[in-house]
C-alpha cells in the first residue's frame, strides 16, 4: 500500500510541475502581445569592460543599476528629456571623427524636433568631439552625450574583434542606454537628405510585435550576398542591412526571442553570446549577421522600411533598382564601401563634400544646392551619377521646406 502511495505522490508532483511551466509558458507568450511599453525594465548585462580599460590593463569594472558604464557625470543621460526629443546613436573608432562629425551636422541642418545624439567612441576621440559640438551650441537644437567603448566584461576580447573595431557596440545598446525608451542607430557613414523627424515617425506605423525597423540587404536577389554566400540563416529573401535600425528599446528588453539553441526563448541580454559561439566561424559581416539570424527566428518583429532610408552604392553600380528613390529620391544616403573617400563613386563623395563643407550660417541653396548640381553633372560617366537627380531631389525639398518653416517662425 505504501508503495502505490509514493507512486500517487510522485505522479501528482510531476503533474503540478508540469502545470507550473505552462502557465509559465502562457505568461511569456502573454507578455510578447503586449503592445505596452510601460513596466519595469530588465536589465540584461552586469558587468562591463570599456575598451581603454582593457588596453590600459586596469581590469573589469563592475556597473550597478545607478550607474552608467560611462562613468562620469557628464557621459550621463539627462534625467530632463523633452517628450518630443529624437534619440541617435553612433559609434566611432579609428578615423571616423570626420565622417561623424558630418552625419551629426546633417542631421541637425534640416531636423525639426530637438536631437539627443549618443557618440560611442574612443577614448581619444572624446576631446575632439568635445570641441566640435561645444561649438555648435548657439543652435540650441540638439544636445550629446559622449561615452566609452564597452563590451559585457566576460568576454569582451571577443566582441571587440567582431568584424571591425567597435562595431558590435551597438548590439548593447539596449542594455546600456536603459532609459531610452525609443533610438535610432546609423552608422558613421550616413547622410540625412530629410529631417530625422520623417524615420522616426515610422516608430507610429510599428504594430504590437515588432521592435525595430530595418531595410533590405538588397533589392535585387541576383545580385544579393546572403541569398548566394550566407552559411546561417538571414532575414526575409536577401537579408537585412544595419547601417540604419530604428530601434523600440523598450520592447526589445521586454522581449524573449525565439532561437536555434534552446526551447527556452532568451531575452536580448541572454542571447548575445550563444548566438556567437554557435555562429562565429559562419559569419562574415559581424553583428549585422547576427541580426539577421535573429530576425529569421523572430520575423514578426521587424519593420522593413524601403530601400531609399539606406540608400548604398549597390542600389545603382549596376544600374538602378531601387524603386523607390527612382521615384521620390533618396531620404538617407549611406555611403559604406568607403565611396566617400575614393573616386569610385562620385556622386556620393560628392554629396559627402558638400555636406562636409557647408556651415550652418551658409545660404543652402547658393553654397549648398547650386555647387553640387555642378559638381553631380561631371559623374554621368558612372551608373550612378547617371540617375544624379535622385540625389538631390529630397536634399532640395528639405532646404526648401526649411526656408518655408524659418520665415514663419520670423
Amino acid at each position: 500500500m505504501r508503495r502505490y502511495l509514493r507512486v500517487l505522490v510522485l505522479c501528482l508532483g510531476c503533474g503540478f510541475c508540469s502545470l507550473l511551466y505552462s502557465l509559465n509558458q502562457f505568461a511569456v507568450n502573454l507578455e510578447e502581445e503586449e503592445s505596452g511599453d510601460g513596466g519595469k525594465l530588465k536589465a540584461g548585462a552586469a558587468s562591463w569592460l570599456t575598451v581603454s580599460e582593457r588596453i590600459a590593463g586596469k581590469g573589469a569594472r563592475s556597473v550597478g543599476p545607478k550607474e552608467s558604464p560611462g562613468g562620469s557625470d557628464r557621459y550621463r543621460l539627462m534625467k530632463t528629456q523633452s517628450s518630443d526629443t529624437m534619440h541617435l546613436a553612433v559609434v566611432a573608432c579609428g578615423e571616423r571623427l570626420e565622417e561623424t562629425i558630418t552625419m551629426i551636422k546633417s542631421a541637425i541642418i534640416f531636423s525639426i524636433q530637438p536631437l539627443q545624439f549618443h557618440i560611442f567612441a574612443e577614448d581619444q576621440l572624446h576631446h575632439r568631439f568635445k570641441n566640435i559640438l561645444d561649438g555648435w551650441k548657439f543652435l540650441q537644437t540638439f544636445n550629446y552625450i559622449i561615452y566609452p567603448i564597452t563590451f559585457p566584461t566576460e568576454n569582451a576580447a571577443e566582441w571587440k574583434k567582431l568584424f571591425k573595431p567597435c562595431a558590435s557596440q551597438r548590439l548593447f545598446l539596449p542594455l546600456i542606454l536603459k532609459e531610452v525608451d525609443s533610438l535610432l542607430y546609423v552608422d558613421t557613414d550616413i547622410l540625412f537628405l530629410r529631417p530625422v523627424d520623417d524615420i522616426w515617425s515610422l516608430l507610429k506605423k510599428f504594430n504590437s510585435t515588432q521592435i525595430a525597423a530595418m531595410a533590405p540587404e538588397h533589392e535585387e536577389p541576383r545580385i544579393g550576398w546572403y541569398n548566394r554566400f550566407a552559411r546561417h540563416p538571414y532575414y526575409g529573401k536577401t537579408g537585412v542591412n544595419s547601417g540604419v535600425m530604428l530601434m523600440n528599446m523598450t520592447r526589445m528588453r521586454r522581449k524573449y526571442f525565439k532561437n536555434d539553441m534552446t526551447t527556452v526563448r532568451l531575452q536580448w541580454g541572454e542571447i548575445l553570446m550563444p548566438l556567437l559561439k554557435k555562429y562565429k566561424l559562419n559569419i562574415t559581416w559581424g553583428d549585422q549577421d547576427l541580426l539577421n539570424i535573429m530576425f529569421f527566428h523572430n520575423p514578426e518583429s521587424l519593420f522593413v522600411f524601403p530601400c531609399q532610408w539606406n540608400y548604398r552604392p549597390d542600389h545603382c553600380i549596376y544600374g538602378s533598382n531601387c524603386r523607390e528613390a527612382e521615384e521620390e529620391g533618396i531620404f538617407i544616403l549611406h555611403g559604406n564601401r568607403g565611396v566617400y573617400h575614393d573616386d569610385k563613386q562620385p556622386v556620393f563623395r560628392a554629396v559627402y563634400e558638400a555636406l562636409r563643407n557647408c556651415s550652418f550660417e551658409d545660404d543652402k541653396v547658393h553654397s549648398l544646392l547650386h555647387p553640387l548640381e555642378l559638381e553631380l553633372q561631371k559623374t554621368v560617366h558612372t551608373y550612378c551619377g547617371r540617375i544624379h537627380k535622385i540625389f538631390m531631389k529630397q536634399l532640395t525639398k528639405s532646404i526648401r521646406d526649411n526656408y518655408v518653416r524659418s520665415s514663419k517662425e520670423r
